[in-house]
Parts: C-alpha cells; sequence; structure tokens
C-alpha cells in the first residue's frame, strides 16, 4: 500500500470515528433527562403548597383578635351570639316600651313573639331582664370557669342606650 493511500485510510477513519461518534454523545445529551425529576418536581411543589398553607393557618387562624379580651378564640362565636341576643332583647324592649307604654319581662318578651329567640339562654348564658319605669337593664350571666381553666366566661349587660358592656 502506498502511503498516500494509508494516509487517506486513516484520515476516513478518523472522521468516520469522529462523526460516528458525535451523533450518537448528541444523542445521549439531548435524552439525558430523568423521569424522576418530574416527580421529585412535584413533590417539592407539594411540600412547599402545605408549609404556606400552614404557615396560614398558624398565623391567620390562631391569631384571631377575640371578642373580650382573655377569651380564647373558640369562644368568639359564642360571645357573639350572646351580643346580638343582648341587642335584640333591648330592641323588643324599646318596641314594648314605645308601643305599650311599660317594660316587658323575659318571659313576656319571648310569649310576645317580638323576637326570634325561643328560650331565655345561649351557650351557658341566661338572660334576664329588669325593669325601672320604663328603664330596662338587660343581663347575661355564665358560671365562673373552673380555677386554671383558659377560659373566662364574661357576664355582659345592656340597657336603653343600646351599647353592650362588661360587668366587672
Amino acid at each position: 500500500m502506498s502511503l498516500a493511500k494509508l494516509s487517506t485510510r486513516s484520515r476516513t477513519k478518523k472522521l468516520g470515528v469522529v462523526s460516528f461518534r458525535t451523533p450518537l454523545n448528541a444523542a445521549v445529551a439531548a435524552a439525558a433527562h430523568c423521569p424522576h425529576n418530574f416527580s421529585m418536581k412535584i413533590f417539592v411543589s407539594l411540600l412547599v403548597t402545605a408549609s404556606f398553607l400552614m404557615g396560614v393557618y398558624l398565623l391567620y387562624l390562631k391569631k384571631i383578635p377575640t371578642a373580650a379580651e382573655g377569651t380564647v378564640s373558640t369562644q368568639a362565636i359564642s360571645i357573639t351570639g350572646v351580643r346580638m341576643d343582648l341587642l335584640q332583647i333591648a330592641k323588643a324592649e324599646r318596641s314594648a316600651i314605645g308601643v305599650d307604654g311599660h317594660c316587658m319581662s323575659m318571659d313576656e318578651l319571648l310569649t310576645s313573639g317580638s323576637m326570634s329567640m325561643s328560650r331565655p339562654e345561649r351557650d351557658g348564658y341566661s338572660y334576664t331582664v329588669e325593669c325601672s319605669g320604663n328603664d330596662f337593664t338587660a343581663t347575661a350571666r355564665h358560671a365562673p370557669a373552673p380555677a386554671g381553666s383558659p377560659f373566662r366566661y364574661p357576664n355582659m349587660v345592656i340597657d336603653q342606650s343600646m351599647q353592650v358592656r362588661e360587668l366587672p
């Protein structure tokens, strides 16, 4: 064999090897995505979302302002209901004084149908009405909480001024 043929043959071989390996490497590099990366991305996304929702729960729901100082947030609904009941009693009393000219007792208010309440109590609170001429005072009282309990049950009162206040 001549030197020219040998040199051409080795160049062809080298070119063939290089051109043969380059597409193979390119194909391997292009298909190098791992199928586990997609599921890991989903897992991390779910973890971040769960962490965010837990943060919202802890910051928002646990820090809800209470209806009265010293009460826990689970009592807020009950205390708000008691305040609404006292306002309803006061409105019925003002209406009774305006129409009938005298104050009514709690039983008379319930039987007259001037309120949507059906009983003089809610969640451990009992309602009473005291009349003095055309003046009235409606009171909501709850039994005191046991010693060391985190719960506080404020006693509340409303009069003709239509302002709900806590009793000391």
